[in-house]
């Protein structure tokens, strides 16, 4: 156990994820560009570390699993090109509150697809998330139509990333979570490098400051932040890691307001919290599940 608690530091992962939509709306590169230049720059900084530790599992990984990973880094990645974009179009506060609705996607996958049995509470803590979501969209609705392509962008984000997760359950079964982030990655940003080929999306030449800001998503939101969210899950329950990265939509908020004066509605805020707390409530019920892939926003 590091003599710093694990709470804390799980805090801080918190804080730096937070800033991913911060960088986003900072940059003026194209959404495919900023979501290719942060995966790839993250595979890069990844790749002498699983050389070193990860390489004979590499090798070893069958045909099924390697399959598998190459899917959820297609999932991954349109979770990246949908949500980035959504922060183009709508606010950050509701853009990062909408996006982690996942959780309500992953429970109807598991119940329709996985056929796993759901909890008849969970279906409260589902019916609650839905309702913040159907606020925050008829209140940002009256900014605009828009604003609200930007919150549709933002939920099919939350969709794309809940089969990411959901995919991540299946084969992080066999293969460890660091071999299995190097793969994912690395297929997402090949997937990314593919759309922008398809959309005619010029991956260069851009500014200086464009390229610091992908370093930075790369380095602060991916690495010191899920990486850190991966570490902790060895020391502290996956309950209480998922219960603090709701605190990642407050932070962006926060931030939103201090940098950009974006000062969030009160129907912002009433759903927001609706849908926190129906998160919540989930996330409380399914304390005793197996951990999945964390959201890589």
């Amino acid at each position: 156990m590091p003599k710093i608690s694990p709470k804390w530091i799980v805090l801080l992962g918190v804080v730096f994820v937070s800033f991913s939509s911060i960088f986003i709306r900072m940059s003026e590169a194209p959404s495919l560009v900023i979501a290719t230049y942060r995966m790839g720059f993250t595979v890069l900084l990844l790749l002498p570390f699983v050389i070193k530790n990860k390489k004979k599992e590499l090798k070893t990984i069958d045909g099924k699993s390697l399959l598998t990973c190459f899917i959820s880094g297609i999932f991954l990645a349109l979770h990246f090109a949908t949500w980035i974009t959504s922060i183009r179009y709508t606010s950050i506060a509701s853009s990062t509150v909408l996006v982690n609705t996942h959780t309500l996607f992953i429970a109807m996958g598991t119940l329709f697809i996985l056929k796993e049995k759901v909890p008849k509470k969970a279906f409260i803590s589902m019916g609650v998330t839905l309702f913040g979501s159907i606020i925050i969209s008829l209140g940002d609705h009256s900014m605009g139509s828009n604003v609200l392509y930007g919150d549709i962008l933002a939920i099919l984000g939350a969709f794309f990333v809940a089969g990411y997760m959901m995919i991540g359950r299946i084969v992080r079964q066999s293969i460890s979570v660091t071999t299995y982030t190097f793969v994912v990655y690395t297929s997402c940003t090949f997937t990314l490098l593919l759309l922008a080929m398809v959309t005619g999306t010029s991956l260069y030449p851009y500014p200086i400051k464009e390229w610091f800001i992908f370093l930075a998503l790369a380095i602060f939101c991916t690495i010191l932040g899920h990486s850190i969210f991966n570490w902790a899950l060895a020391y502290i329950k996956p309950t209480f890691l998922s219960t603090a990265i709701l605190g990642e939509p407050v932070f962006a908020t926060l931030w939103a307001l201090l940098l950009f004066q974006e000062v969030p509605a009160i129907w912002q805020i009433s759903g927001s919290l609706m849908i926190i707390f129906g998160i919540y409530l989930y996330i409380q019920m399914n304390e005793e599940k197996n951990p999945v892939i964390l959201d890589e926003k």
